[in-house]
């Protein structure tokens, strides 16, 4: 039973620093597995994940590439201002098609070093192709909320995932208080990452190696993907007492139409989000379906998911209605993506409708992903959080993770 709190205090918990995986275990897979099922906890470790997975199960994966998202200007030798992309700066469901755009794009930026900035465009030097090339930044608008940055640079055939890739540095999660190193641009991503736009890693997923995928391939455990690009806001904890007037972050999501005839075909077997990026992904596209089915003629760009809609839409459809609905739609439109937008905020209190199982990292005290986390286990996360840091598992995104079952279905 989920006994519902709207408290955030009742979501804190003591996370030592040494509890903190300041770099990623080698190889990926040794890292340990918590397993909770029917409320009992086992350890064991991912390249054994296999052994734990009922055979014609179904892993969804959110195959998102976190891009270089970090630039560092120079203004002088001591002067130096750094813009973190955020997101692009224009009304598109489509961050594929604006990493692809090249000469120039506008995106939303922090500011590093703000006030050390008037107006003047900074400058940067990079090689790319064994060729020279200069970056430049500008100020479109600034203010406490949001500031938009025109990039320029000088090779009409460089995208601007290329740019970054050439120039930018990889934005590692703000507790890990060290330098960026070289192999971090390997460790902190997936291997099977694959559409750039994600300022964070989907953690869940880069335990998995090679051999994982071979060993769930031969035990009949199948995989799909879908698209979540995981924005800054993943990191920002709730700093309201009470958890119903937090602002959820909004991330970009897209869909296949292959997952989705899989997802109806998987409807009798066990369905695993691997992240709570690809669990996000998944509820966002049953409230889709809810949404259709609401709004038959409803268009793409009011295919969003706002942060109350799971509290307020009708609780009574079932998701083999939803995925139908969805698929219909797409039909009817001629698409083969779903392309959409979502703030789901999914809290104690939620019924998780599209997955029997996640696989995912320990998060931190009284953030979002928690919340998510007790939606499956109920006040029980606590009884897992306590295990984990009784027997030495590393916390956060390049620590160990765990498999647990959702209560109400295990």
């Amino acid at each position: 039973m989920n006994e519902y709190s709207n408290s955030i205090i009742s979501f804190d918990y003591h996370l030592p620093d040494e509890k903190i995986a300041y770099f990623p275990v080698e190889p990926r897979d040794s890292s340990k597995l918590l397993i909770y099922k029917k409320q009992t906890i086992t350890e064991s470790f991912y390249s054994e994940l296999y052994h734990h997975l009922p055979e014609d199960s179904l892993l969804v994966f959110n195959n998102t590439k976190v891009i270089e998202a970090r630039l560092i200007f120079e203004k002088s030798n001591v002067v130096k201002i750094e813009l973190f992309c955020l997101a692009p700066a224009y009304e598109t469901m489509d961050i594929s098609a604006v990493m692809l755009q090249k000469n120039k794009v506008l995106w939303k930026c922090m500011i590093g070093g703000a006030k050390k900035w008037k107006d003047e465009i900074l400058t940067l030097n990079f090689e790319s192709n064994k060729s020279n090339h200069i970056l430049s930044a500008k100020k479109i608008q600034q203010n406490n909320f949001e500031n938009i940055i025109e990039f320029a640079w000088d090779d009409n055939d460089l995208t601007f995932a290329e740019v970054l890739h050439a120039v930018g540095k990889i934005p590692l999660p703000p507790y890990i208080k060290r330098n960026v190193t070289i192999a971090d641009h390997e460790n902190y991503q997936t291997i099977y990452a694959l559409k750039d736009g994600s300022v964070a890693a989907p953690t869940a997923g880069l335990h998995f190696t090679e051999s994982m995928f071979d060993n769930l391939k031969k035990n009949k455990i199948n995989t799909s993907y879908l698209t979540l690009h995981v924005g800054a806001g993943t990191f920002m904890p709730i700093k309201t007492d009470s958890i119903d007037d937090h602002i959820m972050h909004e991330e970009f999501i897209e869909i296949s139409k292959d997952l989705i005839l899989l997802l109806l075909q998987q409807t009798n077997q066990n369905t695993i989000a691997v992240g709570t990026t690809s669990l996000r992904s998944l509820e966002s596209l049953y409230w889709i379906g809810v949404k259709i089915i609401e709004t038959p003629k409803i268009r793409m760009n009011e295919l969003v998911i706002q942060q109350w809609d799971a509290y307020q839409l009708p609780q009574n459809i079932s998701k083999k209605q939803a995925l139908e609905s969805v698929l219909n739609w797409m039909n009817k439109n001629d698409r083969n993506t779903l392309l959409s937008k979502t703030q789901l905020m999914i809290k104690t209190d939620y019924k998780i409708r599209m997955v029997d199982a996640i696989i995912t990292n320990f998060h931190q005290p009284q953030s979002t992903l928690l919340l998510l986390i007790s939606a499956f286990v109920g006040n029980d996360w606590r009884k897992i959080y306590d295990y984990a840091l009784n027997h030495e598992f590393r916390f956060l995104s390049y620590g160990d993770g765990c498999l647990l079952w959702n209560s109400s279905k295990s």
